[in-house]
């Protein structure tokens, strides 16, 4: 009985441990929808900033740029190389000697010169002194550096405003929900109205049948506007990188708050043009240019390298003992010059393709000047136009919430008509509707105004 229980437990055992890698992904799973993560919208876009692999690739490319300026400087430093050479003798060296002793000047006798083994061992040093060309790549490389750097700011700033702007979809989304939930509500209240004025002979059947049809014919909007609300949340949970079964909660609102900006273009279009990361990158990228065009032109230029040598060497007969070997030590110092004369006009091509480069940078700089200019003036425009909105719609929805408490108020008591609630119930929805879009609108157009006046993320935010 004993065996039977043992076996029986073991079974259990093996079982339990071979479904144990699929039920542990599902427990995680089950756990991280429980658990609620509640985000404000800086928590958003600190979550969001750490785990974007388009910031990450750009932060690479950062540290990438980095070592190549490093790679760059190595270009003008002693070059420090050993070497070790051994050398086995299969057939020796002969040269021929007259012979002397036997007195016949005419014939030639053959002598061994080389022994069986052979070694050297040398230490060698090149120290550029003169190189125009490595002196443009360095500078060049530094450049580049700030070039990366400022593309990271500018993906940075994009990421931000990205999840800022999916941050208050997420917002009007639930808000909408809200808005439909409650012109539901106030329906439903008239339906309750409606039918019992219509058991005391006050109002008509037509009335309960107008009320119950407002009702359901309001129940789609909900169901889509439900489903847009769950859309949009997903959109933000993968935009911030995280599991799209975790449950999120924000905890931020679309509350109007005005912002301090510029009133005219002209001041604006300073401000972006000093902050503006794009703007640095083609200022940079000209320099860069320049930088290649006096690299290639020094290809017509002398290098001068100052190398020099440290070498001792030895041979020997099988059965000498290496210890028992001479090595002799020679030195030298000395410096080359290359200077090219004849490169079938193969430099000067290069030296105007480097003009060209440099001359199209300078109009794609002016270009994206331009561009920015119409941009500040847009986004300072539809700033203005959110924010007179926000104000008529602040008054509108007063005076709708006013009208609608009267107009019931009338049905009840039976003076009003199902027509004049329904047109009252729809002034207020309108208002409603069209006082959150403002402030959305609003809102957006501020995180869209950030970015084109470079305010998103600043200079020395990345220090």
């Amino acid at each position: 009985m004993r065996t039977i229980e043992k076996s029986f437990f073991c079974l259990i055992s093996v079982g339990f441990l071979t479904l144990l890698p699929w039920v542990l992904p599902a427990v995680e799973r089950s756990v991280s929808a429980e658990t609620v993560l509640i985000l404000s919208l800086d928590e958003a876009v600190s979550t969001g900033l750490g785990r974007n692999r388009d910031l990450e690739i750009a932060r690479l490319d950062r540290d990438i740029a980095g070592q190549k300026v490093c790679e760059a400087r190595a270009d003008m430093l002693p070059q420090l190389d050993a070497g070790f050479d051994y050398t086995r003798t299969l057939e020796p060296s002969i040269i021929y000697f007259p012979d002397v002793q036997g007195g016949d000047l005419n014939r030639l006798v053959p002598l061994e010169v080389s022994l069986d083994n052979s070694m050297s061992a040398s230490l060698s040093l090149t120290q550029p002194l003169l190189d125009l060309r490595a002196i443009a790549g360095i500078r060049a490389s530094t450049i580049v550096k700030k070039i990366s750097m400022e593309s990271y700011r500018r993906i940075k700033a994009e990421v931000i405003s990205d999840i800022k702007t999916s941050y208050y979809n997420v917002l009007i989304a639930a808000e909408q929900v809200k808005i439909l939930e409650q012109s539901i509500a106030r329906w439903e209240t008239a339906l309750r109205d409606s039918r019992a004025l219509f058991k005391e002979g006050v109002a008509a059947d037509i009335d309960t049948l107008q009320a119950f049809l407002s009702v359901e014919n309001i129940k789609p909007d909900l169901i889509e506007a439900k489903n847009q609300a769950v859309i949009v949340k997903t959109k933000f949970k993968n935009i911030i990188g995280l599991d799209l079964l975790q449950n999120v909660v924000l905890s931020d609102s679309l509350v109007y708050q005005q912002g301090e900006y510029p009133q005219d273009v002209s001041t604006a279009y300073a401000e972006a043009l000093a902050a503006r990361p794009e703007v640095r990158q083609l200022e940079l990228q000209v320099e860069a240019d320049a930088q290649n065009v006096s690299k290639t032109r020094a290809e017509r230029f002398p290098t001068v390298t100052a190398v020099g040598q440290l070498q001792a060497q030895t041979q020997f007969e099988d059965g000498v003992a290496i210890e028992d070997t001479d090595w002799p030590v020679t030195s030298y110092i000395g410096a080359q010059v290359s200077l090219p004369l004849f490169t079938g006009c193969r430099t000067s091509a290069q030296v105007e393709q480097a003009k060209l480069g440099r001359l199209q940078s300078i109009a794609r700089h002016e270009d994206l000047k331009a561009d920015i200019r119409a941009e500040v003036e847009m986004k300072l425009s539809d700033l203005e136009e959110s924010r007179k909105r926000i104000e008529v719609q602040d008054r509108t929805i007063r005076t709708a919430e006013r009208s609608y408490e009267i107009t019931q108020l009338r049905f009840r008591e039976g003076i009003g008509s199902q027509l004049e609630l329904s047109e009252a119930e729809l002034q207020l929805n309108k208002a409603k509707t069209n006082y959150l879009q403002a402030v959305y609108d609003y809102l957006i157009a501020r995180v869209e105004c950030d970015r084109a006046l470079g305010r998103t993320v600043k200079p020395e935010d990345e220090l």
